[in-house]
């Protein structure tokens, strides 16, 4: 191949690539990801197996509630730990925290076996509580999902370091708003449905990620958020 070719398809190959790398940062920057809830419960009055006290305060969790029967929603569990926990365990600070009530112990461990791969589980967590503790953590979240009488739920939460809920105040495609579908929120993270989990939810977390280091950069601009494009009247 003559060097001009060779020369002239190599521009034409990563000119793009130069291009996404130069936006992809600048459209993160003044797109983070939106807090919808400020008053997401510690879990003071929850207890777990674990050597150090579980925490949602300085961590970004993914917070979900398998219920008395967790190994019943194994295909949740598992839909999470290979979509999420396997792409992101490897980031400062991220858990994944399973609610279970007080005596579901022995079958968190059959959960745990079903799910694992002998894989490194140390940022999975369970934790235990009782029942209306278990209520009163879930009321704290906004959501438009409830707990079934098993107080299981197959949607999960994002909540940030300073115990806020992360989600999206405008969740519509683009030919949504093109044509000026109504505004609906995104609370929640539906763990059965895999596109949901494998892509709206790991590009959240990406985004929050990338709040967090410009934070560590003192780069980050919180003056302009996504909801700034919403329409005031519509929420």
């Amino acid at each position: 191949m003559p060097l001009k070719t060779a020369l002239v398809l190599g521009v034409l190959f990563f000119l793009p690539v130069i291009f996404l790398l130069f936006l992809y940062p600048s459209t993160h920057n003044y797109n983070p990801l939106e807090i919808v809830d400020n008053e997401v419960n510690e879990l003071q009055l929850f207890v777990s197996d674990s050597e150090v006290p579980i925490q949602l305060h300085d961590h970004i969790t993914i917070l979900g509630f398998l219920g008395n029967e967790p190994v019943d929603n194994a295909i949740a569990a598992s839909n999470l730990k290979e979509l999420v926990y396997d792409k992101f365990k490897g980031f400062k600070k991220f858990q994944i925290v399973i609610v279970l009530p007080k005596g579901s112990e022995h079958k968190a461990e059959q959960l745990q076996k079903e799910i694992n791969n002998y894989d490194d589980m140390r940022f999975w967590h369970y934790v235990f509580g009782e029942p209306n503790d278990i209520k009163s953590l879930f009321n704290s979240l906004k959501t438009e999902e409830a707990l079934d009488d098993n107080l299981f739920t197959d949607h999960v939460f994002i909540v940030d370091k300073d115990i806020k809920q992360r989600g999206r105040l405008d969740d519509r495609e683009d030919n949504e708003k093109e044509t000026q579908k109504a505004i609906f929120p995104l609370y929640s993270y539906d763990c059965i449905e895999v596109a949901e989990i494998k892509n709206k939810m790991s590009d959240d977390l990406r985004i929050l990620f990338t709040e967090y280091r410009q934070k560590r950069k003192g780069k980050f601009d919180s003056s302009s958020r996504r909801a700034e494009d919403l329409n005031t009247n519509e929420l």
